[in-house]
């Protein structure tokens, strides 16, 4: 029983995480949020490094679909 819980919790925890590729707009090193071009904010989530997240840099986001909280940022080609 104990699996078939722990395998029901990481399938959800994976539905739940969404990828998304942009062109940055803006970064607020402050509050660790950056803006897509289109319109579209994510906040990088605690530890994770934000290198390369600069205005006009091409990226792939990995987030939380419940808060948009980045998990993942790297550079992408578009």
């Amino acid at each position: 029983m104990n699996k078939i819980l722990a395998t029901s919790a990481a399938f959800v925890a994976a539905a739940c995480a969404g990828e998304a590729k942009g062109i940055v707009k803006a970064y607020d090193e402050a509050s660790k949020t950056f803006t897509f071009e289109d319109g579209e904010a994510f906040t990088l989530a605690e530890g994770v490094v934000a290198d390369g997240v600069v205005a006009g840099a091409k990226v792939k986001v990995t987030f939380d679909d419940a808060t948009n909280a980045a998990s993942a940022v790297e550079a992408a080609k578009m």
